[in-house]
């Protein structure tokens, strides 16, 4: 059985994107949760990380004896691993596409998640609107978002960005949750998508167990005393 090594659903945005593409796919997995404490080289994540992959950041994937960390790196695997799955657009060009937007999301848009961590328990409209209006770089990574996203879905014709569930909707899965916890501006089209990839089961089984954690970790939000 696969083992899937997450951080804390209610904050770990790269631990989101390895388990909602393996649980909306259907792949079975085993989960072993890794509660954040600290991520000092001493702490107790990072030992019990180091002792399985060399970087000691999540996700990490076990299959046997081999050990597959970073999220990317995992996506192929399963790729490969499960065809029948058809984790990426069957087209080439569509293949291509999705191979590019992925790598983008994991590379790229740096301002939006360095100003609005992952927080899918917190409401944080008014943090969002002083984040809006004195950050340019997050409104340029929020219309580079909506670009990418409009052109996709009319292209593919919906619902998902090429038009079925493949590891792009997974990989903006978590950004998806940012959009809704700092209350960013979106157009009509956009909004929806939002919405439908939360309403994807696998989302849902996520969120409902970001929600269920209830531990509050300060380092995670600096931006707050506690949760509300």
């Amino acid at each position: 059985m696969l083992q899937l090594y997450i951080g804390n659903k209610n904050y770990s945005s790269w631990s989101m994107r390895a388990w909602v593409l393996m649980r909306q796919a259907g792949i079975a997995f085993d989960e072993v949760p890794v509660r954040f404490d600290s991520f000092e080289p001493g702490s107790q994540f990072k030992r019990q990380l180091q002792s399985v992959s060399p970087t000691g950041k999540v996700p990490v994937l076990v299959d046997g004896e081999l050990v597959i960390w970073d999220t990317l790196a995992i996506a192929e695997y399963l790729a490969e691993t499960h065809p029948d799955r058809q984790l990426w657009p069957a087209e080439r060009a569509a293949r291509a596409r999705a191979r590019s937007v992925v790598a983008e999301m994991h590379s790229g848009f740096t301002a939006l998640r360095s100003a609005c961590p992952t927080n899918i328990e917190a409401r944080l409209p008014e943090v969002g609107a002083l984040i809006w209006r004195d950050q340019p770089a997050v409104r340029a990574d929020v219309q580079r978002l909506v670009q990418m996203w409009g052109e996709l879905l009319a292209q593919y014709g919906g619902p998902m960005l090429f038009g079925e569930f493949t590891i792009a909707d997974a990989f903006y899965a978590p950004v998806c949750t940012r959009l809704v916890t700092y209350a960013l501006p979106l157009p009509e089209p956009i909004a929806a998508y939002v919405q439908r990839v939360h309403q994807l089961p696998g989302v849902r089984a996520w969120v409902e167990a970001a929600l269920a954690e209830q531990d509050f970790r300060d380092f995670e939000e600096p931006y707050r005393l506690g949760r509300a």
